[in-house]
């Protein structure tokens, strides 16, 4: 897989590279049991501090996507679920918007609850 980020884009760059990975796994790039690139090599690569790469892997190890293994690194998880991970970033761009709106949390979750009733 191949990593990319934006130095200029409103993104932070932790939160690009996470995104890619996110992106990787739902479309099929990333499976099960496999390896991502070790941190340091990641950064080397981007051009990015180690500790931006550090962040994006916790934050992937946060929502149980990858796991962190000392020795071994960072492995896609076998319960890894695409689908799943597909509403999560849909909610992430809803709650970028609504932000960007001038939305607050108790408007966004009218928004949602209106939305799901039948």
């Amino acid at each position: 897989m191949l990593f990319r980020v934006d130095v200029a884009a409103s993104e932070p760059l932790a939160d690009q590279i996470a995104a890619q990975v996110r992106g990787g796994i739902m479309r099929g790039e990333l499976s099960a049991g496999e390896r991502l690139p070790a941190a340091r090599e990641l950064a080397e690569v981007l051009d990015v501090n180690l500790h931006t790469v550090l962040r994006a892997y916790g934050q992937l190890r946060d929502e149980e996507l990858i796991e962190l293994r000392r020795g071994r690194g960072a492995v896609v998880r076998g319960d890894a679920d695409g689908a799943r991970l597909r509403l999560a970033e849909l909610a992430r761009q809803f709650v970028r918007e609504a932000r960007r709106q001038g939305l607050g949390e108790t408007e966004m979750v009218e928004i949602v609850a209106k939305e799901a009733r039948p």
